[in-house]
């Protein structure tokens, strides 16, 4: 694949982007692609090693060493048609995807890994300019009506794929414009919401519907001003119905003083920033100018909060984590092909972050009302459990805190309103075998993406979106010729 030698001669070729003092002072992307001359010559490191470890590593299973070697001979349109064969939104994955394909990249085992993520990143963004990606309306209609509830990811791939296929798809989304956490929870600066909105334009023109400030299965009272319609109502107007909500209830931290105000949910933060990207008019709004702020929680939410504060000019940013620091660098010979444990240093903490490791918070303290600071212990891994360390406590001051310590699971309500019966974690019961996948407890109702498998990633999301459509094509027709 590629060069034969090119894994000898090539070096790994990183992404450029801005510099710090320059990214912080807008949310806007400050990553650059690669070059087509740098492409070409990243492209040129795959190696043809027999076994490409990388289609197991990615969760859509890309034809990774195909378009690498399409990108090499400088056959950038069917690179992107390769690409696009399994994965609908390349744009999203090329910039937010952690990219396990690299950790289990063969090169990887002894050096470092083929810029996979960024060589998808550059045949996208080539694809658009060129004017590649166009509308593919079915051309014929199945007659079939399928619902889908949530537009994230998993949404957005799975109504593509059935729109594709001739049936009429209706989105049902209960924020104010398609995307889901894409729009309201990954932040602007690692995805700009133009990417989303050229995609929802081309559904839009494939034959989707958005139905957006919609609920469904909520009391008219709790809808605060959005349409409802009644799981019965979606039900009786659609043949199958699809739910893609994600993984919305978040991790919440029940000590002492929670109720302090001051102290908010990452997805109460976030969103609040994008919504005024957007232009949105938001006097109450979350914000950590001059602010003294701590982010509870070590993974990419955290790190998102603490971009973000940091771009609204926040005093001082420390980020908790209650795990031990992991190493600096993984034990390839233990851990590969596999996703590995080591430390993770985002564009966000080279912005300008303290970082805490091992460290609990047992009370938030606050004055008037208001937090003023948190309590913390430090712990220690004992025969496999977190115990405190005798002596450790510390008082630290904190005018702004941020939970971001994962999700527990979809909000119970929508499972709920339909009879949908739940995994032992609280997500929607369905499996992923090739045959009757997906399906859930009720008849014609199917679920996927995070508020089937829990929070997960992004590619995991579009894949079972992917899946989910097959199966749902399958209930409606008896059989179906989508890829799974």
């Amino acid at each position: 694949m590629g060069k034969i030698t090119g894994f000898l001669e090539f070096a790994r070729i990183e992404e450029s982007s801005d510099s710090v003092s320059q990214r912080l002072r807008h949310h806007k992307e400050f990553v650059h692609g690669l070059t087509p001359a740098q492409a070409h010559q990243q492209s040129a490191r795959c190696m043809d090693c027999g076994t490409p470890f990388c289609h197991n590593g990615c969760p859509v299973n890309n034809v990774i060493p195909d378009f690498n070697d399409l990108v090499y001979q400088d056959d950038w349109l069917q690179a992107s048609q390769v690409l696009h064969a399994t994965n609908n939104f390349p744009e999203f994955t090329g910039r937010i995807c952690p990219a396990p394909c690299e950790a289990a990249c063969t090169l990887n085992i002894n050096a470092q890994a083929v810029g996979i993520k960024s060589i998808e990143h550059a045949i996208i963004d080539r694809a658009w300019a060129q004017g590649w990606v166009q509308p593919q309306p079915a051309t014929h209609s199945s007659g079939k009506r399928v619902a889908i509830v949530g537009s994230g990811p998993a949404g957005l791939a799975a109504a593509q794929q059935l729109a594709r296929a001739g049936h009429a798809v209706t989105v049902f989304e209960k924020n104010e414009r398609p995307g889901g956490l894409l729009r309201y929870g990954i932040p602007d600066f690692k995805l700009d919401k133009t990417h989303i909105d050229r995609r929802v334009a081309q559904l839009a023109a494939e034959g989707v519907v958005f139905r957006t400030n919609t609920v469904v299965g909520s009391a008219p009272e709790a809808a605060q001003g959005r349409t409802v319609v009644s799981p019965e109502a979606l039900r009786t107007a659609f043949d199958a119905v699809l739910l893609t909500g994600g993984a919305e209830a978040s991790r919440d931290l029940p000590v002492p003083g929670r109720d302090l105000a001051g102290v908010h949910f990452a997805m109460e933060y976030l969103p609040q920033q994008n919504r005024l990207n957007a232009g949105a008019q938001l006097p109450q709004a979350i914000h950590a100018k001059d602010k003294h702020v701590i982010v509870i929680g070590g993974g990419d939410t955290g790190s998102d909060c603490v971009g973000t504060a940091n771009r609204q000019g926040a005093a001082s940013v420390v980020q908790f984590e209650l795990m031990p620091m992991p190493p600096e660098q993984e034990n390839k010979a233990l851990t590969w092909p596999y996703w590995p444990l080591k430390l993770r240093t985002s564009s966000s903490h080279h912005e300008g972050c303290e970082r805490e490791f091992a460290i609990a918070t047992q009370a938030f303290e606050g004055e008037q009302g208001r937090v003023t600071g948190l309590t913390t212990v430090r712990v220690q891994l004992q025969d496999g459990k977190l115990v405190e360390v005798e002596g450790s406590q510390q008082n630290w001051r904190a005018d702004l805190v941020l939970l971001a310590m994962g999700f527990t699971g979809p909000q119970p309500d929508l499972l709920h309103s339909l009879g949908v019966a739940t995994d032992a974690r609280g997500n929607a019961h369905a499996h992923t075998g090739a045959v009757g996948g997906y399906a859930t407890s009720v008849p014609g109702v199917f679920a996927a993406g995070d508020m089937r498998r829990g929070q997960s990633l992004i590619v995991w999301a579009i894949r079972e979106g992917r899946q989910a459509a097959h199966a749902v094509d399958a209930f409606l027709m008896g059989s179906s010729q989508l890829p799974r």
